[in-house]
Formats: structure tokens, C-alpha cells, sequence
């Protein structure tokens, strides 16, 4: 699956669950990591947990299995890496901290 369709498959899965604030950060000029990062927010540590797991899981059903998934223990921030993707699935405070959007340079 090319990393355009494996973004656009993740971002459907998580509308799913009412994801907020959906930011996509094309990536591949400023790293060899990934072409894409989604980053989103949840209303709390269960909605945060909820959401990665879900992307998670339909990756997994639809034959594209997550490379890893970190942060579930805490659920402030969870990461899941497809390679290509990696989705960042934080709530507001953690995300207002670390800023991920100026980070890379986006407003």
C-alpha cells in the first residue's frame, strides 16, 4: 500500500472514533522516518487508548499490521508506527507541551 493510501486508510479509522483536531504533516522532505505523521487528539486516557487501538486493530484486519505501538500504559500520548505513517494520539495537555505541529515546522 502506498503511504498515501495507508494515510488516507488511517485517518478514516480515526473519524471513526471521533478523533479531534486532525492534523496530517507531509514529512517526507524533512525525513527519511516517515512520509507522514497524523496527529490528533482525544477527550482522555481512555478515548486516547481507544483510538490507537482501534487504528491498530483494522490495520492489523486489513492486512497492514502496526510496527509498533508505544505510550498505552500512560494513554497522554500513544504512537502508533506504520512505517510510512506514524500516528501521535495525545490528549490536549500533552500536546499543547511538546507542540508536534512547530516542531516540524507547521503552524
Amino acid at each position: 500500500m502506498q503511504a498515501q493510501e495507508l494515510r488516507d486508510f488511517v485517518l478514516d479509522k480515526i473519524d471513526d472514533l471521533k478523533a479531534r483536531d486532525v492534523h496530517v504533516l507531509d514529512v517526507s522532505k524533512k525525513s527519511d522516518i516517515a512520509d507522514f505523521l497524523v496527529i490528533c487528539s482525544g477527550n482522555s486516557k481512555t478515548h486516547v487508548r481507544s483510538i490507537a487501538n482501534h487504528v491498530a486493530q483494522e490495520s492489523k484486519h486489513a492486512g497492514l499490521p502496526a510496527i509498533g505501538i508505544e505510550g498505552e500504559t500512560d494513554s497522554e500520548w500513544v504512537l502508533v508506527d506504520f512505517g510510512d505513517v506514524i500516528v501521535h494520539v495525545m490528549q490536549d495537555s500533552a500536546r499543547d507541551f511538546y507542540q508536534l505541529e512547530k516542531l516540524w515546522g507547521h503552524p
